[in-house]
């Protein structure tokens, strides 16, 4: 009777002590930078990669990994180095297969390849996605790392 009067009494207290940490716990803010680079999928079409542009923003895409949009030939965000893209392609007149973006979800496509760096003219979430036309026939993935730097109004 002691023993098992004991054994709640200690578990009492030890789940009062965890209350009173977790009450006192500070949370913090988590920074973009922490987080994983994220997948683009060479088989998805437009994906979201958790970033919001706003106009102003200076933007830049780094990008590595490798994907198959033609049978049997890896290639990198860049494209292929061979086949151009065509004009029913999302963006045309790019290397096929290249790592493509987009503001918004009615943004004018642009190309990424493996890095890009511009100042957005525009709002909105940030989409990319392989350049090609039938998705249901690629491979792999891409990892991007997406950093926004937004100016400093003057003084």
């Amino acid at each position: 009777m002691k023993k098992s009067l004991m054994l709640v009494a200690l578990t009492l207290i030890a789940t009062i002590g965890l209350v009173a940490l977790a009450a006192q716990a500070t949370v913090l803010p988590v920074y973009q930078e922490s987080l994983t680079n994220p997948r683009i999928f060479a088989y998805r079409s437009w994906q979201s990669v958790g970033v919001r542009v706003r106009e102003g923003d200076e933007v830049r895409i780094l990008a590595q990994g490798t994907w198959l949009y033609t049978p049997g030939e890896y290639h990198g965000p860049e494209g292929h180095r061979r086949y151009s893209s065509p004009a029913f392609y999302p963006l045309p007149n790019v290397p096929g297969g290249a790592l493509i973006g987009r503001i918004g979800e009615d943004g004018e496509p642009f190309y990424v390849g493996q890095r890009v760096r511009w100042r957005a003219n525009e709002s909105g979430p940030l989409y990319l996605r392989i350049d090609d036309d039938i998705l249901s026939d690629n491979d792999g993935w891409v990892a991007v790392e997406v950093m926004v730097i937004t100016p400093t109004p003057p003084d």
